[in-house]
């Protein structure tokens, strides 16, 4: 395809500008970009959160908040969408330019079956009945490749996986086969291979209808093997841009290749083989109830994690990595006793298999807990100092309130924090700046075992890899040892020395970071592997 044929442009952006009115005055969240997407290309912008990528392309779509104002340049072909009238947007959304996102359980409306929703462009946009536009969602669930669409048809949103809403989102949006399609992070909250496997569809449905593509995404990964050319954003503004090749193999601004630079790398070594055994499960066992009633006749029972052995030796760190629904989390739980479970466990030498939650309690602040969401995990009522000395009111009542102020000082010292902060309130705090008040507020404790339950899948990747090198750092001058539980293989590699992959609540294969990854035994493991490193 020729690139410089101004006839193949589908929207050409100019000097685009997007501010917010909020109640600490103006905020200018895009300021003035410009670029083109051509019929058949996947135009990719990229930028950490805050950029204003996705800001971008709502102003294009006319989807501002309402406190958004939005100046400049936006056609699509001929037409000028920045201003027009609510009736040419709608003429335009939903049929020549469509948009996915991220999450699509909250795009989705729980209240009607996907056929009725799959179908509603269709009748919107093309006046079908309802027996044309059935036929058509049928045609288009098996385009995307929904199973035993004649089923799946009559579904709710809460009876699909992830992967199957996404699916449906992508089928909504090429009903009317537009001629643009924006993906706003399309592929961020799924499992590697479940990502895979929708921007394989994506690439396949670009090629069967020839529509651009205008993906926004932090992960460069990603864009390696999708883009044809890459916006750079950030702060509001594009720093770079250029084709996959010129961004990738001569990148020219620093942001940039802060960005290409910014992937977990190193190599943690193994503990000394004898290491002692700090914690160990084994042959654990979790079963949930999952109700009895109108759904379901006598009590039904789903067993989460099964029959599984987990040992943890002094210096070491363990990474669990699995689907989602493959048991890691809960195990992670499971050897904290926090959970109601069967097995043996141990920490230290003590048989703590027996213990109640009161007889658990001294051993708590040796066993802590991160959990992926800092900002839920944080309560927003609660000053940073008032998060982080909560812990020692339990577990060393005797401290003074000096001597409670001097270890928050320390914390917030050790995870990179200015102590000045324990005075804010985390609602004031970045991503990666409320991780780090997490991991304080378990290492104020002094423990000796830190499970980590996704903790940098929310967080951008520069600033993943500065929270993965803090706790790189506080594991060597702690002698911690961690349970790393992710579904983000190249952290995983990156943090572990030895690796556990679980699927349906068992574990499959297990061994050293090294060998897991370089060679690895089962086909789930090397679909894992796959998925995570070619996309």
């Amino acid at each position: 395809m020729d690139t410089n044929n101004t006839s193949e442009t589908v929207l050409t952006v100019a000097n685009l500008k997007v501010d917010f009115t909020t109640p600490d005055g103006e905020v200018n969240a895009v300021k003035g970009t410009g670029f083109s997407v051509k019929k058949g290309e996947t135009l990719a912008i990229v930028g950490e959160s805050g950029s204003g990528k996705s800001q971008t392309m709502m102003a294009v779509m006319g989807l501002l908040a309402s406190n958004g104002r939005v100046s400049g340049s936006a056609r699509y072909g001929e037409t000028e969408l920045v201003g027009a009238s609510l009736s040419t947007l709608n003429s335009v959304r939903g049929s020549k330019i469509t948009m996915i996102f991220q999450e699509p359980m909250t795009s989705l409306d729980p209240l009607y079956t996907i056929g009725r929703q799959i179908a509603e462009p269709l009748i919107h946009h093309r006046g079908m009945g309802k027996r044309e536009a059935r036929s058509r969602v049928l045609e288009l669930m098996k385009l995307v490749g929904i199973p035993d669409p004649e089923r799946r048809i009559d579904s709710y949103p809460h009876e699909m996986s992830g992967g199957q809403r996404q699916r449906v989102m992508i089928a909504m949006a090429l009903a009317n086969e537009p001629d643009l399609l924006i993906a706003d992070e399309p592929t961020t909250a799924l499992d590697v291979t479940i990502q895979a496997q929708i921007l394989d569809l994506l690439a396949d449905l670009q090629k069967r209808f020839g529509m651009a593509i205008v993906l926004i995404t932090h992960d460069l990964g990603v864009v390696k093997h999708v883009a044809d050319r890459v916006v750079v954003m950030r702060r509001g503004e594009i720093v770079e841009q250029g084709t996959r090749d010129e961004i990738f193999g001569n990148a020219q601004h620093d942001y940039t290749k802060m960005l290409l630079a910014s992937e977990p790398a190193g190599i943690k070594p193994a503990p000394p083989a004898e290491a002692p055994v700090i914690l160990e499960g084994r042959n654990v066992v979790v079963d949930f109830d999952i109700g009895s009633g109108l759904l379901f006749k006598g009590s039904q029972t789903f067993r989460a994690v099964d029959n599984v052995t987990v040992r943890l030796r002094k210096g070491q760190t363990i990474g669990i990595v699995g689907e989602s629904g493959s048991g890691k989390s809960t195990l992670g739980r499971a050897l904290l006793r926090l959970l109601e479970s069967d097995g043996r466990y141990r920490f230290e030498t003590t048989d703590v298999s027996s213990l109640d939650r009161k007889q658990m309690q001294p051993y708590r602040r040796q066993l802590q807990l991160v959990f992926q969401d800092p900002y839920g995990s944080l309560s927003p009522r609660q000053t940073v100092g008032e998060i982080i000395t909560e812990g020692l009111y339990v577990h060393e009542p005797a401290l003074s309130k000096a001597d409670r102020d001097k270890r928050a000082i320390e914390a917030l010292n050790e995870v990179g924090l200015d102590p000045a902060a324990r005075n804010r309130y985390p609602h004031e705090f970045s991503g990666g700046q409320r991780q780090r008040i997490a991991i304080a507020r378990s290492m104020i404790l002094k423990p000796k075992v830190v499970i980590l339950d996704e903790p940098t899948s929310a967080l951008d990747r520069s600033v993943q890899r500065q929270v993965i090198e803090l706790l790189r750092d506080l594991q060597a001058k702690h002698d911690l040892s961690y349970v790393f539980i992710s579904h983000d293989l190249s952290v995983v590699r990156a943090m572990s020395d030895h690796v556990v992959v679980m699927k349906n609540g068992r574990i499959v294969e297990e061994g050293p970071t090294e060998e897991i990854f370089d060679s690895p035994a089962q086909d789930y493991t090397k679909a894992l592997i796959a998925a995570a490193f070619t996309h």
